[in-house]
């Protein structure tokens, strides 16, 4: 919650840290570094509010090299501080104009200040992968002796690759006596890679956000590691692994920074499958086309449907919905799909849903049947439609016209069907866009009655005319049979 929220426009009132601190303790996390003290008396307030939750997990405050830092970090009652110096002489030349020694007495006094007063000392050498890795160890090795109980590298601009990660705590975790901690940056993408890297050579602890949050491109992502380490690695981390996506739904929630789609395993197309030949091998067992099972993390897989789909993802989707449908029902729902898919059109549940619901009801016999119809309409032209349809098998060709092309059309099917149908009566008609955009799924619902007796049908499509006809029609079938 201190790098994490140093993504920009983040910023964190009490209650939200609250609500996140809690979470992250009941999902398991050891140490939660809850801000930076010194940053105002408000982010104090926040950083005690935490501290005096009574979680499981140690609270720690961001520090800098100096003393008043410390003095802020210990009214807010937290357990511990993350000491960060510099240590590349990049950074100790321009950040605070000082050299190497200075530095190192500096920490060294700093440290033994933390100690003095009872916190528990995370001496962090920033900017350590641009750093001279003899002065490095020798500034460890003094914080040591001053006190510090863990010891973190930072790889503050993303510098790290795996190989050289490998490398540098492999030696570091064979020479250093204290717990070594690793911080990566997402610079080139690699910040995950590097904390496996380091804890596989011998690191203790890492250093993690939710959603990979953090400045620049951000850091580590907890949600990577920890299932790195758990299912690739077969490293029981102690997470409890099931509230990771709810985590991280909380998260994004209450930073207001969204989740990429294809983010790994929290975004929103990790368990999403369109592809039908995908889909196809998932009916047949989960595991040839997902990692893991998504209920792991506390997620569930998606049927997305659209130009990729295949009957066999026409099916798994309405089995997940209850529906059944037979094999006539199901090419008609499938083509219906694959129209709007070539028309560039991502089929959502609800649009999937009231295909079905209409295609599944409309496959019932019906007496009156489309075979195609024309609509004439436009500035100073009387609207006009002539219909082609079905009735007991007789092909009845009719014309009318209306106030507007939907009037004209169902005044057209109302002459056609006039021999079986005369008596019914369109009562209401709505119309509701099912999605957004100008090439939205149409839901058209009507009520009619006859002598009587009334029933609600429905048409979807993205014409509103064909969708008209849709309704109109399904509807008169079915009165018809009643």
């Amino acid at each position: 919650m201190r790098d994490g929220e140093q993504t920009p426009g983040v910023a964190l009132t009490r209650e939200k840290k609250l609500l996140i601190a809690r979470a992250l303790d009941d999902m398991g996390i050891s140490v939660i570094e809850a801000g930076s003290a010194i940053t105002s008396a408000g982010e104090r307030e926040s950083i005690k509010a935490v501290a005096n939750e009574g979680l499981n997990a140690e609270i720690c405050s961001y520090c800098r090299i100096v003393k008043r830092d410390i003095d802020y970090a210990l009214e807010c009652d937290v357990d511990s501080i993350h000491l960060v110096v510099p240590v590349s002489d990049l950074h100790i030349r321009t950040k605070i104009k000082k050299d190497r020694d200075a530095v190192r007495q500096i920490a060294i006094g700093v440290t033994e200040y933390a100690k003095d007063h009872g916190l528990v000392v995370e001496l962090s050498g920033e900017d350590a992968s641009r750093a001279d890795l003899g002065f490095l160890k020798a500034l460890y090795e003094d914080g040591m002796d001053a006190g510090a109980e863990r010891l973190c590298f930072c790889d503050t601009v993303g510098l790290l690759v795996p190989e050289r990660t490998t490398e540098i705590f492999q030696d570091f975790s064979s020479s250093l006596k204290a717990p070594l901690s690793i911080h990566c940056h997402n610079d080139f993408g690699l910040a995950t890679a590097n904390t496996v890297a380091a804890l596989a050579a011998g690191a203790k602890q890492a250093h993690v956000t939710v959603n990979g949050l953090g400045e620049r491109a951000g850091n580590a992502s907890m949600e990577e590691v920890v299932m790195s380490l758990e299912w690739l690695y077969k490293y029981n981390t102690g997470i409890k692994h099931e509230m990771i996506y709810r985590t991280s739904r909380l998260v994004s929630r209450l930073t207001g920074v969204s989740v990429s789609p294809n983010k790994a395993l929290v975004g929103g197309n990790a368990f999403t499958h369109e592809a039908g030949i995908h889909v196809h091998g998932l009916i047949a067992d989960k595991s040839t086309y997902e990692p893991m099972n998504p209920e792991y993390i506390g997620r569930q897989r998606q049927i997305v449907l659209g130009k990729h789909a295949g009957r066999s993802s026409i099916t798994l989707a309405l089995k997940e919905m209850g529906l059944e449908a037979d094999e006539v029902q199901t090419e008609e729902i499938f083509n219906r799909v694959k129209q709007l898919g070539d028309q560039g059109k991502h089929i959502t549940d609800a649009d999937l849903q009231t295909i079905a619901e209409i295609v599944l009801d409309i496959y019932r016999e019906p007496l009156i049947k489309l075979e195609e119809f024309t609509i004439v309409s436009g500035n100073k032209v009387t609207p006009t439609a002539s219909i082609k349809l079905k009735v007991n098998n007789n092909i009845i060709v009719e014309a009318g016209i209306g106030n507007g092309p939907v009037d004209a059309v169902i005044n057209s099917i109302r002459k056609a069907v006039s021999s079986c149908a005369e008596d019914i009566i369109l009562e209401e008609y709505h119309v509701d866009s099912i999605t957004g955009g100008t090439d939205a799924l149409v839901e058209v619902r009507v009520k009619l009655s006859k002598n009587g007796k009334m029933i609600t049908a429905s048409g979807a499509r993205t014409d509103i005319i064909m969708a008209s006809v849709e309704a109109v029609m399904n509807g008169m079938n079915r009165l018809i049979n009643i």
